[in-house]
């Protein structure tokens, strides 16, 4: 049988390697880490760091949508389906779908501990692919599938190279024990989004009640909406486009009724004027953004190259604080923490971080007014979400550089074909090396989150094919 090494043991690694199991291959999967599954996003342990979506919406397994539901509910029986449960137990569960993966492969899965250093082509143009690890193991393969996930924050612009020495600046927040020994005293956050929420509370919840959080905009991410206490809609009959703009209807009529006219716009103008009637006539932007989430890719790339550049430039970070929501806890505990002074919120460009006596001096240029001001902080905190992967990414710049891969639209990711193969330099797919989850952002906007990872595993799997050819077994293959 055919063997594909899966790079990465995060939620895209697990997700692949399940899939990639389930159609005969041999796998290796290759993760640093010392329990593959919970990746990034999941290894934290903290109680107040919460999923971003609904149990429900989490399931690992595309023809079982209440998996995880289920899951949960062995651990917690009154867990419902709207509940936002703790990250942890998803990187408890994704660590036990691995687990019954490989019970069920019987013996065709490999884990791997390390980090791949190069990947090359020793027989030329497109055949199998021999995999090298930074301790010098050599894997062969027929198939590469980088599960990648999100890189490191990027360093600022406006970083002075003393102050990124210093104690008191923090590059990464998810580095184990980056927040434990932070000098005492007022700490910045650069960035408002989900990473600064999790920051912000979690320093909370260790004592410091003097956060700063900036960013150009200003903007938290919105709330999720409570869960009614009637439950669910009920489904009613399909109405037109006429009858949904004449009266407040559910989204789940509205949106389908408007789809057509969304995916033919190609106007940016005229898809953000479809989107704002949509949520005016239902009274429920929530909703509204939720019932698109299957066509956002549809809609980004129907979109030309002007408009895409127009929408990252101006209106990228006002979609992504609806788009990805806090949980109604979560947004809570971020009120408290602004309502009685712990935490402020600041609208200001970043123009310089220096390295000062008394700690961190930051040049703010205020976003309205322009007045500049240069505070001191005892540290500042990196929180500005994940970096661009085809300039962090040593394993990435490596591929791109020997022409295997090629950076995707606006170096956001790697290029693809539609189904996940990599891009040459050339524009060939290439036949061996794949990807699925962020690493694929630019070709696809919506590809991020745990629902569509799962059905990105499941399309690749399906685009390899079974695994028909004879191969040594693969324990014999994993040369030290």
């Amino acid at each position: 049988m055919g063997i594909a090494v899966v790079v990465g043991g995060g939620c895209s690694g697990v997700l692949a390697t399940r899939e990639l199991l389930r159609t005969g291959w041999h796998v290796v999967l290759v993760d640093p880490g010392a329990r593959p599954g919970r990746g990034l996003a999941y290894s934290t342990a903290a109680p107040w760091h919460l999923l971003n979506s609904p149990a429900a919406a989490m399931s690992a397994d595309p023809d079982r949508p209440d998996d995880f539901l289920r899951w949960c509910r062995q651990r917690d029986p009154r867990t419902g389906p709207t509940d936002f449960v703790p990250r942890s137990w998803y990187g408890d569960y994704l660590t036990e779908t691995l687990r019954a993966a490989d019970e069920t492969a019987q013996g065709r899965l490999t884990v791997q501990r390390g980090r791949v250093a190069r990947i090359f082509e020793p027989s030329g143009h497109g055949g199998p692919l021999t995999v090298l690890l930074s301790d010098d193991v050599v894997i062969p393969a027929d198939r590469v599938v980088l599960a990648l996930g999100h890189p490191a924050p990027s360093a600022p612009a406006r970083l002075d190279a003393a102050a990124a020495r210093s104690g008191a600046y923090v590059a990464d927040p998810w580095r184990p024990g980056a927040l434990d020994d932070l000098p005492e005293g007022p700490i910045l956050l650069i960035g408002t989004g989900l990473t600064a929420v999790d920051v912000a509370l979690t320093l909370a919840n260790a004592g410091r009640h003097d956060l700063t959080a900036v960013s150009r905009h200003g903007l938290l991410p919105q709330p999720h909406r409570r869960p009614s206490a009637t439950g669910s809609d009920a489904v009613a009959a399909p109405v037109t486009v006429t009858q949904a703009a004449s009266a407040q209807v559910p989204p789940a009529q509205a949106v389908p009724a408007a789809l057509p006219e969304l995916l033919a716009a190609g106007s940016l103008a005229v898809v953000l004027r479809t989107l704002r009637r949509l949520a005016a006539d239902t009274g429920d932007w929530r909703a509204v953004f939720d019932a698109l989430r299957p066509h956002w890719d549809a809609l980004w790339q129907g979109l030309p190259e002007p408009d895409q550049r127009r929408f990252l430039r101006h209106l990228a970070r006002y979609w992504e604080v609806h788009r990805h929501r806090m949980a109604p806890a979560v947004a809570d505990g971020i009120g408290a923490l602004r309502e009685r002074g712990a935490l402020r919120v600041r609208a200001a460009e970043l123009c310089g971080i220096e390295a000062a006596d008394e700690g961190v001096r930051v040049v703010l240029r205020e976003r309205h007014g322009g007045a500049i001001t240069a505070p001191t902080f005892a540290a500042v905190v990196n929180c500005t979400g994940p970096g661009r992967i085809v300039e962090s990414d040593p394993l990435v710049r490596a591929l791109v550089a020997e022409g295997m891969a090629r950076p995707g639209p606006y170096r956001l990711g790697l290029d693809t074909d539609p189904h996940g193969a990599l891009l040459r330099r050339d524009g060939s797919a290439h036949p061996a090396l794949w990807t699925l989850g962020p690493t694929r952002r630019g070709v696809l906007w919506e590809t991020t989150a745990a629902p569509e990872i799962r059905t990105q595993a499941r399309a690749l799997a399906v685009a390899l094919g079974d695994a028909g050819h004879d191969r040594a077994p693969i324990a014999e293959c994993v040369e030290s």
